[in-house]
């Protein structure tokens, strides 16, 4: 039966993609609310009903201790004896059948899916956010909103139909019961009805800014802790155990203090809520005595009132406290809301098509990119790479090399200027389909915490087992993975390789990337650094690896050590993010500028390179 109610809405249904999310909390949450429009109406009729039945059964109490009061118990119950079991029998079975519905769709419906549906919405979202949105932020921290943003919005909804429905039908039902007995007994519930909502209004007011600082402050230590364990061998390295210590500590103290902020307005609002509470105990249950004293009001009346206002006593730190926690999760999303709905900047065109690759010939034409600082970067850099060329780029930090590699994968969009592929502009085709036609290898290159087949299969995942093997073997890599194991016993191909694969040497990491690369078998390939983890003899069979996989490819290599692009069709010297020199290793040497410098600096005779 259960199953029925998890399967009431489908949180992975497809809905309406968009670049920008609402900003503001009610537009943002209607988005995830639609799904559920039908649940929630039912869920909250159920929770009426449950609020009438426990109403009606602190009246019919009342009615009870009257019908005692008419007569001996045969008497009794031979008038009333068939209405009081047909409402027995209405508590028995109707009123469980309420509150299973009622639980049901709160518990199995709406906290199983609600929080689901928005994390899966929202790290969708954020997937699509370009590579440079995070570099400006600490992995932790977005990952962190993702995480309690959604359970925070589940606990709002629930805490609506838990209690506000509830608290509101059976504030209203215990004002008609206390009218109908006596209209003078509505006096004291109106004026405590009155501080309450002033009691609840300065409460909200300042619990929702000081959840959303709380929250950002929790946020920030999950930032600075996620920051030290993913650069553990640094922090270790440098002997800076102290430094992390404290450095996570300002911001646990910071979060610290919001928290004692948080608390004290809670603690202000839980006596208050007590002054208010007993004034109202002893003006409603004193007046219904004094009514019953000057004979204007029953036995059953004065236990009706009693027992309803000693309800509503108990309900209302209850409902103080579900409504607090309410307005906190609210201020939680509203922290979580600045990561979930981050416009996406770097889009394709609407309708783009997919990049119609034919040779492989890659115009940089008049490029400059500052990443909006006005320096830095490339600045009107403009190459021609013809199909199948072999290009090397060297210069020194900060010369522009990256940002030449990023600007072709378009993780950036240029300033000014175009890169295109066989004639065709990269800002206006499709993201994903160039860079199917991209392969890549980086510097540092970090694995995915899956196994070592994942690893290799990521860029391809359709290719066979035999595929991956080959993959690794020209890659130089297939002996040492058969030698893997890993904490859980997994052994070989199967092996899991540790967050960033941690767990492997940085050569091992570098030629697990290049088997990927090789899988991959993109016709442009981009070598940044491919084979600068790798000691002298692994970089020599690396070496020739690489080049047997570059022919018939179109091919930019970055390096530092320039014994690995000596052998390129060209060279393109980088210098303060413009195009210094270009041609080949030999006439860049005789021209005796900027590459001949490089070179004299460098060794030379390094493996692979057979001439000076």
């Amino acid at each position: 039966m259960l199953r029925f109610f998890e399967n009431l809405v489908d949180p992975y249904q497809s809905y309406a993609v968009t670049d920008t999310p609402p900003r503001k909390l009610w537009p943002f949450l209607k988005d995830y609310i639609r799904p559920f429009k039908r649940v929630f109406w039912a869920t909250g009729l159920f929770s009426v009903g449950n609020a009438v039945f426990d109403t009606a059964l602190i009246w019919y109490v009342g009615q009870v201790v009257d019908y005692l009061g008419t007569g001996t118990p045969a008497e009794v119950w031979a008038n009333y004896g068939t209405e009081i079991l047909l409402v027995a029998a209405a508590i028995l079975f109707l009123r469980p059948l309420v509150a299973v519905a009622h639980v049901a769709l709160l518990h199995n419906t709406i906290l199983v899916n609600f929080g689901t549906m928005m994390r899966w919405r929202a790290h969708s979202h954020v997937l699509r956010q370009p590579v440079g949105w995070f570099e400006s932020d600490f992995a932790g921290r977005i990952a962190n909103r993702i995480m309690q943003t959604p359970p925070a919005a589940g606990e709002a909804v629930f805490q609506v139909f838990d209690a506000s429905a509830f608290a509101l039908v059976m504030l209203a039902g215990a004002g008609v019961v206390l009218f109908e007995a006596d209209g003078r007994l509505l006096l004291p519930l109106l004026v405590w009805f009155v501080g309450y909502l002033i009691l609840m209004r300065w409460t909200i007011s300042r619990i929702v800014p000081a959840s959303k600082d709380a929250s950002d402050a929790r946020s920030a230590v999950t930032g600075r802790v996620v920051d030290a364990y993913t650069n553990i061998h640094a922090v270790k390295l440098s002997a800076q155990y102290d430094r992390e210590r404290d450095y996570a500590k300002e911001a646990i103290e910071r979060a610290r203090q919001t928290i004692a902020r948080e608390m004290r307005i809670i603690t202000k609002m839980d006596l208050t809520l007590t002054l208010l509470n007993v004034l109202l105990i002893l003006a409603v249950t004193g007046w219904a005595l004094l009514l019953w004293y000057q004979g204007e009001a029953s036995v059953g009346m004065v236990t009706v009132a009693t027992t309803l206002v000693l309800r509503l006593s108990s309900m209302t730190y209850w409902i103080m406290w579900s409504t607090t926690n309410l307005f906190e999760n609210l201020g939680v999303v509203q922290e979580g809301m600045e990561t979930i709905t981050h416009p996406v900047t770097l889009t394709d065109a609407l309708q783009a098509p997919v990049l119609q690759f034919h040779a492989g010939k890659v115009e940089i034409d008049h490029v400059s990119h500052h990443y909006g600082r006005g320096f830095g970067g490339l600045r009107d850099v403009s190459l021609t790479i013809k199909p199948g060329e072999k290009v090397g780029v060297v210069g020194r930090s900060g010369a522009g090399k990256s940002s030449l590699v990023k600007l072709m994968l378009r993780f950036y969009d240029t300033e000014s200027g175009a890169i295109r592929i066989d004639g065709q502009n990269i800002a206006d085709v499709t993201q994903e389909s160039l860079r199917r036609v991209i392969g890549m290898v980086q510097q540092d290159s970090a694995l995915l915490h899956r196994s070592i087949r994942d690893n290799i299969l990521y860029a391809r995942p359709d290719a066979t087992e035999a595929d991956v093997v080959a993959a690794a073997k020209k890659a130089d890599a297939h002996d040492f993975i058969l030698t893997l194991q890993d904490q859980e016993g997994r052994t070989g191909y199967d092996a899991h390789v540790g967050e960033r694969g941690v767990k492997l040497s940085g050569g091992q990491r570098q030629r697990v990337a290049i088997a990927r690369v090789i899988l991959k078998d993109a016709p442009i390939l981009i070598l940044d650094e491919a084979t600068s983890a790798l000691d002298s003899e692994a970089e020599a069979a690396i070496q020739d690896a690489l080049f047997r996989i570059m022919a018939g490819k179109t091919v930019i290599a970055i390096a530092h050590r320039l014994s690995t692009i000596a052998a390129m069709d060209r060279i393109i010297v980088l210098e303060d993010g413009a195009v210094a020199e270009e041609g080949s290793h030999h006439d860049l040497l005789r021209q005796n500028g900027l590459y001949a410098r490089f070179w004299a600096r460098q060794s030379g005779g390094f493996i692979g390179l057979e001439e000076a």
